[in-house]
């Protein structure tokens, strides 16, 4: 049965890396020993050593042994045999770029509907949607291709900001940026908020968080969706 937390990031403000999401870690992996962890979006271009260590940190507290892909002679064996997966934030077009270069993009969907649990943040969420074109991301690298994993039968936008109408920028927003998406493409787009996660139980997609989240379809107006709301038909 497929199990996955789709978060929008991985730290809130005031709080320690993957603090807000630890008990959930705890449920999600419960019944594996050591997660293999996938660095490659390497935030603020720090090795994948050092991430990989901060990641460990994290899920130490949730009594989890954290293992880098990249400790791995065979990254495919590696996602192959894992127990569990957690993919990291950072650069969406590396991240990408680096998936398609170990030939584990395709795979990894494979293990996650076999039932390997699977967690993201940021880039790591921004690649369970069908394509990766609403990353917030610079492209520092190109990838072979925008095609992601599509594990959610929608585009996800992590670190969804609302307008500010105090602020002096009064140019291209969040919203905006997605209406242009939408101008050349047909999937709908879920802009996710910080602190709030999309989970998969087996086929069911359920928005969680203490926010909501922003829906964008093609050829209609934004709308609010609350916490709880089922988005497994969302297509």
């Amino acid at each position: 049965m497929t199990k996955a937390i789709l978060a929008s990031t991985s730290t809130l403000h005031n709080q320690d890396y993957l603090e807000y999401l630890i008990p959930h870690i705890k449920e999600l992996y419960k019944n594996a020993e050591e997660v293999l962890f996938i660095p490659y979006a390497r935030p603020g271009g720090i090795s994948l050593d050092e991430y990989t260590a901060k990641a460990n940190e994290a899920f130490a507290k949730a009594g989890l042994k954290l293992k880098g892909i990249h400790e791995f002679r065979d990254p495919a064996k590696a996602v192959e045999n894992a127990e569990g997966i957690f993919t990291g934030g950072g650069n969406t077009f590396l991240l990408v770029s680096e998936l398609y270069r170990n030939k584990i993009m395709n795979l990894i969907k494979t293990v996650v509907l076999d039932g390997t649990p699977y967690m993201g943040t940021s880039a790591g969420t921004n690649i369970t949607g069908l394509t990766m074109q609403t990353t917030n991301d610079m492209p520092i690298i190109y990838p072979p291709s925008f095609k992601t994993i599509g594990l959610v039968p929608f585009n996800i936008n992590p670190h969804y900001l609302d307008p500010d109408p105090n602020s002096e920028h009064k140019g291209e927003t969040r919203e905006t940026r997605i209406k242009e998406f939408h101008g050349l493409n047909s999937q709908p787009v879920i802009g996710l908020r910080e602190g709030s996660w999309i989970e998969l139980v087996g086929n069911k997609i359920t928005l969680k968080g203490n926010l909501p989240a922003r829906l964008f379809e093609k050829d209609k107006l934004p709308y609010e969706i609350e916490s709880g709301t089922d988005l497994t038909d969302l297509n």
